[in-house]
């Protein structure tokens, strides 16, 4: 009979992301909140730091990962290639907050750790990883400056979207759904204007053109 395999401190990381998401709500995301995770686990608590040795910062950024894991396969198997591009970011934004529906106050004060300043860095990376994450599962394939201004915009739309999110009581989340949808109205007339713009500009002469005939006349 083959021996059974000892757990590593890897083989718990997603138990660990659990238990801490439980704790996190009376603790903030401290080291009080992880050794507390593994004492659930019946782990000794100095174990968290076996399994995570980032501490607070890397459960949380493996909490954000595999949220967006899971927002993608919720994607997956909805359908998503099949949607207009509106329905392909909507379903996108309530993807991602629907997946940790479980764990609203564990999200607030992530959004509280993550907005400490010396936690900026890792706010932005959690942040664009979610949001480019969402325009690759919409079929998203632009290479040009259009890449960093959709996904600025759609940081915009997510995050104001989870502050509604956080605290919505409507049944469904209906709140929060409209909102989205006011928001993302919003993008797509902002869109529709600017290919308007966009449009007759292109048929306009250059303006340093013209400032340069200006400038240097032709003898």
């Amino acid at each position: 009979m083959a021996k059974k395999r000892e757990r590593t401190p890897d083989d718990w990381r997603d138990e660990m992301i659990d238990a801490a998401l439980a704790q996190v709500p009376f603790d903030g995301w401290t080291d009080r909140a992880l050794a507390k995770a593994a004492e659930a686990l019946g782990l000794e608590r100095a174990y968290a730091r076996l399994v995570f040795p980032g501490g607070a910062a890397e459960v949380l950024e493996a909490a954000a990962r595999r949220a967006d894991a899971l927002m993608l396969e919720e994607l997956e198997a909805a359908g998503i290639g099949e949607m207009r591009i509106r329905d392909r970011i909507r379903s996108a934004v309530m993807a991602r907050l629907l997946v940790m529906g479980d764990h609203r106050q564990a999200v607030e004060r992530s959004m509280a750790y993550l907005a400490l300043p010396q936690n900026g860095a890792l706010a932005l990376k959690l942040l664009y990883r979610t949001v480019d994450a969402m325009w690759v599962a919409a079929g998203d394939t632009a290479t040009d400056y259009n890449f960093y201004t959709k996904r600025a915009i759609l940081a915009g739309v997510y995050s104001s979207t989870l502050l509604i999110w956080l605290h919505d009581r409507s049944e469904d989340y209906a709140d929060t759904r409209a909102f989205l949808d006011r928001r993302i109205d919003g993008v797509m007339q902002f869109e529709k204007v600017k290919a308007e713009v966009r449009k007759v500009t292109d048929n306009l002469p250059s303006i340093a053109g013209i400032l340069g005939r200006l400038r240097y006349p032709a003898r």
